[in-house]
């Protein structure tokens, strides 16, 4: 994975980010994009977005994909499940163990290599890896993903993503009872020093909005209601961690491996339950729901079971 790390020049400062390191990269600018849609340049600690502007504080670090490893793979999955598709967009019901698209750190299957298995094309905007890709899931988070098929689709719904016009409500398992049972994280996230995947709240993050509510209460957990009003890497993961309320499952933000290994999870308990959006091209209201998988429900119902050990 190439990288880059460099002090901000005078003639940099108070420039736009992406601007800046299409210049010292030599990357295009969409491809610059990308790699600050991953969060995968920051300063100082501080991951950068694309519109920010750097100042003399701090060194730039940056990583980023060979174009030329990167490419979609068709493979098909079986529990990889179409729950909407027309000309404009296509939603799934993804599974553990895939990722939204290619990545060098990943040899698994992806949304998009499903989605070219069963002959289903999407819209042609993005960087070649992630054409058609509006928002991505976690390889460890289940649920609904939308990915564009329409050129007109792949604008509107990326503009709906950055407008919070797009409704995603999540379901988590968390250590603990959140007091209050209901109510709002607001605090910045970004990329932690030191720890390449590792996301934290810090100062100068960017700026994250939880939403949660108390859906059922157990003796060892709680079942949660989960929207998002911004989509940061791990945001749920990050933020509840930061109330002490860890998912369960999720040893990298402090959950019992314990507990995790009574359920029988491998991962964390997260899934992406429903999406509430209006259509791009026809303008009619789009809600489409899913229920957790095979793996979560079965933690679900021995939390529930006081019997259980």
């Amino acid at each position: 994975m190439p990288s880059k790390i460099f002090p901000v020049d005078e003639q940099h400062v108070g420039q736009r980010v992406d601007v800046v390191l299409a210049d010292v990269l030599g990357l295009s600018r969409s491809r610059v994009q990308a790699i600050l849609a991953a969060g995968d340049a920051t300063q100082g600690g501080r991951t950068l977005g694309k519109s920010d502007r750097l100042d003399s504080s701090g060194l730039v670090s940056v990583y980023w994909h060979d174009e030329d490893r990167l490419a979609v793979v068709a493979t098909d999955v079986a529990d990889l499940d179409i729950v909407y598709l027309d000309d404009d967009l296509v939603i799934v019901d993804k599974p553990v163990g895939v990722v939204a698209h290619p990545a060098t750190s990943w040899r698994g299957p992806t949304v998009l290599g499903v989605l070219a298995a069963r002959g289903i094309t999407v819209a042609q905007g993005g960087p070649p890896e992630r054409q058609g890709i509006v928002h991505r899931l976690d390889v460890g988070t289940s649920g609904l993903m939308m990915v564009a098929r329409s050129e007109r689709a792949y604008s509107v719904l990326k503009q709906a993503f950055r407008d919070h016009t797009v409704h995603k409500t999540y379901q988590a398992v968390v250590h603990g009872h959140p007091d209050p049972s209901s109510g709002t994280i607001d605090a910045p996230i970004g990329r932690l020093p030191k720890a390449d995947w590792k996301f934290g709240v810090v100062a100068g993050g960017r700026p994250s909005i939880t939403h949660y509510g108390t859906l059922e209460a157990f003796a060892r957990g709680s079942l949660l209601e989960i929207t998002l009003e911004t989509g940061r890497t791990h945001q749920i993961r990050v933020h509840m961690s930061a109330r002490h309320h860890p998912l369960v499952g999720d040893p990298l933000y402090g959950g019992d491996p314990v507990l995790a290994e009574r359920l029988g999870l491998t991962r964390q308990w997260l899934h992406a339950a429903r999406l509430r959006f209006e259509h791009p091209v026809t303008h009619e209201p789009v809600d489409v729901a899913s229920v957790p998988p095979a793996d979560l429900q079965r933690a679900l119902d021995l939390l529930r079971d006081p019997h259980a050990r």
